[in-house]
């Protein structure tokens, strides 16, 4: 089963996303992601629980990275689990978003 939620830490929204990350699923994360961006001067996404991330999924993160950056907030991936750093250095992605280690955030 998959999990989106969104907590406020400090200045940040942190958008935890948890399980497989695919085509059914994505549509929901694609909207937490841009509500997040509404909600907080700064963006995390937590992708620690992930443990699948499609093309779809990549998109919906790129999706609300490129909202971040046209509104010049901060976009972070944070804590980006094995599977998902496969899929983003795969796309050469780990060189446009920004990822963090959970401790080095905040």
């Amino acid at each position: 089963m998959s999990q989106c939620s969104t907590r406020i830490e400090g200045d940040t929204a942190v958008v935890a996303l948890g399980g497989e990350v695919d085509l059914s699923w994505s549509a929901q994360v694609r909207r937490e992601v841009l509500d997040a961006l509404t909600r907080a001067p700064r963006v995390a996404v937590d992708l620690s629980a992930v443990s699948y991330i499609d093309s779809s999924g990549i998109a919906a993160l790129v999706e609300g990275f490129q909202n971040a950056r046209g509104k010049g907030q901060p976009f972070e991936l944070v804590s980006v689990s094995a599977p998902v750093l496969a899929v983003l250095k795969l796309a050469r992605l780990d060189q446009v978003f920004q990822i963090r280690d959970a401790q080095e955030a905040g």
